[in-house]
């Protein structure tokens, strides 16, 4: 059996085996005889909009190769769709990589999920090794250059959250996505209705609207969250950054973004500004000037004028 086509597989021609995980929306489980794959069964597959999962999978398989590894190394993304008796019953994903788990107590493994990253350490999960501030700066850059790209890719993701994005510091600094049947491509249907994850929802957004415009929010609560690691900062709230985990110039750029944030819906910074800020790149604004006159130009003079436009990515 291939998985790497993106063909459907039958639900016959799989074995599941341990479950490892349990949400609202489905199962999942190991399968005999597929090291390092998933299966997420959905609960209702009757509610399951088997297009949107194919046009998923068809995303994943028009991109290069080495942009599909990238894809590969950074999301749990759909491989392809698994059927039974023509009912799209769920898909096949790659595993999270062990970098990104950690054992607790009781010998059973975890997710390192975000949520390790936003609070102060506690006993219960000392085995989660914590990050330095230059390596809590790297994650925040990692889950924004991810979250750009995916913007470029046309997706809307929906659903952020603490549980849905996983991390890692070995061997260095990188995130990784959960849940990313739950992402769409923009003007097409999702495969089940995006979720809103509570503490982590767009207060502006028109209700049961996933957009663009809520992702940036929602990249922008991220990022507050994981520099301040505070799990309950929002945009337009004061940030008490992590000391040192931002110099002077990136911190001033970072906070005007935050706040710029909280804006009314369909107005929040896109993520490319978040990466030049995040990267020290933006700049400074300087206090307006009273206008140099003008010089008269003569319009016989030239044969025109090019105007170049701005290109943004709408939901």
């Amino acid at each position: 059996m291939t998985i790497d086509d993106g063909a459907d597989v039958p639900l016959g021609g799989l074995h599941p085996d341990r479950k490892i995980g349990d949400g609202g929306q489905g199962e999942v489980h190991t399968l005999t005889g597929l090291p390092g794959v998933l299966y997420k069964s959905y609960r209702e597959p009757r509610q399951v909009v088997g297009g949107a999962l194919t046009d998923l999978v068809a995303v994943r398989q028009a991109l290069a190769a080495p942009d599909r590894a990238v894809l590969d190394t950074a999301t749990a993304w759909p491989l392809c769709r698994v059927t039974d008796r023509g009912q799209v019953t769920g898909f096949l994903m790659y595993e999270a990589p062990a970098s990104m788990t950690w054992t607790a107590g009781d010998g059973s493994t975890r997710l390192t999920e975000l949520q390790y990253l936003l609070r102060p350490a506690k006993a219960a999960w000392k085995a989660v090794e914590q990050p330095a501030p230059t390596q809590r700066y790297v994650l925040a850059v990692a889950l924004v250059e991810l979250l750009d790209r995916l913007h470029a890719m046309g997706l809307i993701l929906g659903d952020l959250s603490q549980a849905n994005v996983l991390w890692t510091l070995r061997p260095a600094p990188a995130v990784f996505l959960l849940d990313c049947d739950g992402l769409r491509l923009a003007g097409r249907p999702p495969v089940l209705a995006q979720a809103d994850t509570p503490d982590w929802q767009d207060p502006k957004a028109p209700p049961g609207q996933a957009s663009v415009d809520g992702d940036r929010y929602k990249a922008a609560l991220a990022v507050g969250r994981i520099l301040c690691q505070d799990a309950y900062v929002r945009p337009g709230s004061h940030l008490d950054l992590v000391p040192g985990v931002l110099d002077d110039r990136r911190e001033h750029a970072v906070r005007r973004l935050h706040e710029e944030a909280d804006g009314a819906h369909g107005t929040r910074p896109h993520l490319g500004q978040w990466r030049i800020a995040l990267a020290g790149r933006e700049t400074i604004r300087l206090a307006a000037a009273e206008p140099a006159p003008r010089p008269q130009i003569d319009p016989a003079k030239f044969d025109g004028v090019r105007r170049r436009g701005n290109i943004s990515l709408r939901d």
